[in-house]
């Protein structure tokens, strides 16, 4: 599961956010159905820890300037200074999307948002 995850939620394949998006929910509601009856909780709510900090690197590459990622840290929210700080920041993607700036900026409410399905809230509507 996790290997497949990891190509969908790839930096370099160069598909669209949205096509993303849909192809990973058919991918998680499959896998939801599929394995239903399964006690995995504490699995899913892992893997979408895991999940979420994927998709927000991808986002974080895909604003490459840091006119751009500044821009975007400022309208999600952060005041100008900080917004400056976090977009000159030399970490590397993986490191950056764990970081405060971005689980502050991108949370999980934002990446529903976006289009995204997670694991665990699916897996809650259809065990319920």
């Amino acid at each position: 599961m996790r290997g497949k995850v990891k190509e969908l939620t790839s930096r370099s394949n160069g598909m669209g956010n949205e096509t993303r998006a849909t192809k990973l929910r058919r991918y998680i509601m499959g896998w939801i159905n599929y394995f239903k009856l399964a006690d995995m909780k504490t699995l899913l709510l892992q893997t979408d820890e895991w999940m979420r900090r994927r998709i927000r690197m991808i986002y974080w590459k895909q604003w490459k300037r840091v006119r751009t990622k500044f821009k975007m840290l400022k309208s999600l929210g952060f005041q100008e200074q900080k917004a400056w700080e976090f977009a000159n920041t030399r970490k590397s993607y993986w490191r950056t999307s764990n970081s405060p700036i971005l689980t502050k900026s991108l949370t999980n409410n934002v990446i529903k948002g976006f289009g995204f399905l997670f694991f665990s809230g699916y897996y809650r509507q259809v065990t319920a």
